[in-house]
């Protein structure tokens, strides 16, 4: 005989599990899409902060928005310097370098990112970035925070006590403040590329772009819609063996 539809019976087995997984992608899509917003905002005041750039004096570090670019004059400590492990430039493994400077008027110490250096092939060999700088300098670049792993794995405080340079990968400001034996501004200094006493450098904007988090939600969306039209046809299609004689 003729198939006969008798109605939608999609059972409620696959229909609960179905509706779970489509609230769990709807969820993820919003939080993919509200981080796009986050980092959308970030990178504005990227652009933003080039447009000019501003003299700190003695102002705290804070009260500059972040990214803005700044001039700051103070000493190089060559002698205190800090070398970021796990960090790459164009696909290439290696240090970043980070110099106290100590700030004209006695203002804390801000730790100047002086850019990036190749990795020696051992950790037990690291990179000279020896300095030989004038008593006093005044530098520019971008206020930012320190570089964040995003997770607890991959941290290593800095030696206490070592040898300097000391090698640390994705510290805290406090875990650098207590090996360098003095409190330090709560921002870095992005060096930027046309001063002196740097090494390779070419700053972006923290995290992934804007447009791939918001391709990702978009993602997740559709994989929502997609499991509500599986399962949608499914039922249609128990309906249908249910009405075969």
């Amino acid at each position: 005989m003729r198939p006969e539809l008798k109605g939608f019976a999609p059972g409620l087995a696959p229909t609960l599990a179905v509706l779970v997984f489509a609230a769990l992608c709807v969820r993820l899509g919003v939080w993919q899409w509200q981080r796009g917003a986050r980092a959308q905002e970030e990178w504005t005041r990227f652009a933003r902060g080039a447009d000019q750039v501003h003299e700190l004096g003695q102002r705290e570090v804070t009260s500059v928005p972040l990214f803005q670019r700044v001039a700051v004059s103070g000493e190089l400590d060559g002698a205190r310097q800090f070398l970021l492990d796990n960090r790459s430039f164009r696909g290439r493994p290696g240090y970043e370098v980070l110099t106290p400077l100590k700030r004209v008027g006695g203002a804390a110490p801000l730790l100047v990112d002086r850019g990036w250096v190749p990795f020696t092939g051992t950790r037990a060999q690291l990179p000279d970035v020896a300095l030989a700088a004038p008593a006093c300098v005044t530098l520019t670049g971008r206020l930012a925070e320190l570089p964040s792993p995003g997770l607890a794995s991959g941290r290593a405080a800095p030696a206490a006590g070592g040898t300097w340079p000391t090698l640390t990968s994705f510290p805290t400001l406090e875990q650098l403040a207590q090996a360098f034996g003095a409190p330090l501004a709560p921002r870095i200094l992005l060096l930027d590329p046309q001063v002196s006493f740097g090494y390779a450098r070419e700053w972006q904007p923290p995290g992934m772009a804007p447009l791939r988090h918001f391709a990702y939600a978009i993602q997740w969306w559709c994989f929502a819609a997609l499991a509500l039209v599986i399962w949608a046809v499914l039922g249609v299609r128990r309906a249908r063996r249910g009405g075969t004689r």
